[in-house]
């Protein structure tokens, strides 16, 4: 599923009618069509009917005739909002369409109707045809909410820019206060389209029926938050065009991980296949404080399916962590003396990479003199794929050189929280978190990376410059070591022969889903752990 900002979006609207020959007006016909079903569905999921879709996101075509029905539809009564724009021609349209099928509907407009031009204008005429009736903000007596079943928003589009003023913020508020149920055309408005940001106010709404492709302002917090259910409908501009536009960001499914990612998200093993075939793991992680977080990577590795994980770790923690998992090869690589990492160690890494194939350095690290050179010899004279998490990605964002580095030849993948994406960045978290898919997009494609921008809808940008933005996982997964078993998963995939991108996509997927199966085995979000987790895998 494409996820497109609002440039591109008016792009493909351009060459869909222009290019194309497809008429605006048939677009916006089949956006109102396609709202009035989506309230339709909401009523009858009221009445204790089936659920209007499953999952956070629901994608289908153009419902039949059937989806129109409604039972005792004249005991609904919608106000649609309707803005001067194209969205407010998607409410006229949608109001339309609501009327034929027997539910009562006012529009109430945020201006003189007579503003509206071109396609929102013969909705409007359409509209008035049919008798339905038409208000204007301000004009008439207060509108008295407590008259409706349910809002429908078509108020502001993705090309509206800054906060809602005037009527449409008068509006926003009072439909907010209300206590309706709010579908939304296309966007909550007040949504950023493109960052997800709330302005002030903001429609808070309980579907919102996102038109043509998804856009990047739903699938990111806090603007995910404020859209409800999202319902991507199709209204006739073919899906071929985003490809020729090269939008490079998807939702991360099965079938875009096998589609755009050329890879089986199943991951099947060959009836042949022995350890050896499967990839060995090499975890650098841990120091007296913080051991349990490389034993949670080098245990998420295994889970992962590769064949073999060593875990290095300082001299003094070798015997205490000797058969904490007996599945483990524990390997000395540190003599500090106090249970710390020191600069030498790095020539003792490189020497156990060696004869292993992928090398994922960070978990319980610890921050120790001199780990920026440390992670810069990693990072420059290994050859193997690499996973930099937690102090690895402090200690390379406290080197003043970065940018100057040697690119690495093999599949590199950084796994920062939004206040790691900051160091390397030199943003500050809010910068990062306010556009996290561009941020992680311009990072990746700067330094040939991969870039897993965890947190709420993870972000994994390829260097290549596509982007891929997960929706698997659950709020009971954010508690320590979480971070380590991710880093464990995407290691022990690309022990399997995966690429960087292939790794990180699928293993933040299965990361997720293994956290929402736990949750579901542990009965409730508060009791989850890392180890729960590793476990659900």
């Amino acid at each position: 599923m494409y996820i497109v900002d609002s440039e591109q979006m008016r792009e493909l609207d351009h060459r869909a009618i222009h290019g194309l020959g497809i008429p605006a007006a048939s677009l916006m016909e089949t956006a109102g069509k396609t709202i009035a079903e989506e309230v339709l569905a909401l009523c009858r999921e009221r009445r204790g009917g089936k659920a209007a879709g499953e999952g956070l996101f629901s994608s289908h075509g153009i419902a039949g005739d059937a989806s129109t029905h409604l039972e005792r539809a004249a005991e609904e009564h919608w106000l649609v909002l309707a803005g001067k724009g194209n969205n407010g021609g998607d409410g006229a349209a949608a109001a339309r369409h609501l009327r034929e099928a027997g539910v009562r509907v006012t529009l109430l407009y945020a201006t003189e109707p007579s503003s509206l031009t071109g396609e929102a204008a013969l909705q409007r005429d359409a509209a008035a045809a049919l008798g339905i009736p038409q208000l204007v903000h301000g004009r008439e007596e207060a509108v008295d909410y407590r008259a409706y079943t349910g809002i429908v928003d078509a108020l502001l589009g993705t090309g509206a820019s800054g906060a809602p003023r005037g009527a449409y913020a008068a509006m926003i508020r009072a439909a907010n206060e209300s206590g309706l149920p709010i579908v939304s055309a296309d966007i909550p408005s007040g949504l950023d389209a493109d960052t997800g940001m709330l302005h002030e106010p903001c429609v808070r709404a309980s579907v919102t029926v996102c038109l043509a492709f998804l856009k990047r302002g739903l699938v990111q917090y806090p603007g995910a938050g404020a859209a409800g259910r999202v319902a991507v409908r199709s209204i006739g501009i073919p899906s071929s065009l985003c490809r020729e536009q090269g939008v490079p960001v998807f939702l991360l499914t099965p079938d875009v991980i096998r589609e755009e990612l050329e890879t089986d998200p199943e991951l099947p093993r060959s009836p042949e296949g022995h350890k050896g075939t499967y990839g060995h793991v090499l975890t650098v992680g841990g120091s007296r404080t913080m051991s349990g977080a490389g034993l949670l990577a080098s245990r998420a590795a295994l889970r992962a399916g590769c064949g073999l994980v060593t875990w290095a770790l300082p001299e003094e923690l070798l015997l205490p962590m000797s058969g904490t998992a007996p599945e483990l090869m524990l390997a000395p690589a540190a003599a500090a003396g106090d249970g710390s990492w020191d600069e030498a160690s790095a020539g003792r890494v490189l020497e156990l990479l060696q004869s292993r194939d992928v090398l994922a350095a960070g978990p319980g690290l610890g921050r120790f003199e001199g780990d920026g050179r440390w992670i810069r010899r990693l990072w420059e004279e290994s050859h193997a794929p690499m996973v930099v998490d937690a102090d690895a990605l402090n200690a390379l964002s406290a080197t003043e050189d970065f940018a100057d580095w040697k690119r690495r030849t093999a599949d590199t993948v950084l796994t920062p929280h939004p206040g790691e994406m900051a160091r390397l960045t030199g943003k500050s978290t809010a910068e990062v978190q306010r556009d996290r898919i561009g941020t992680a997009i311009h990072f990746a494609v700067r330094h040939g990376v991969t870039l897993v921008l965890k947190g709420a809808r993870t972000v994994i940008a390829a260097p290549d410059g596509r982007a891929y933005v997960n929706v698997t996982g659950h709020p009971g997964m954010a508690t320590g070591g979480m971070g380590d078993v991710l880093t464990g998963i995407i290691a022990g995939l690309l022990a399997q022969g995966l690429s960087g991108p292939q790794a990180a996509a699928i293993g933040v997927r299965l990361h997720g889903l293994a956290g929402e199966r736990a949750a579901r085995l542990r009965g409730h979000s508060s009791s989850v752990t890392a180890g729960d987790v590793i476990e659900a895998l």
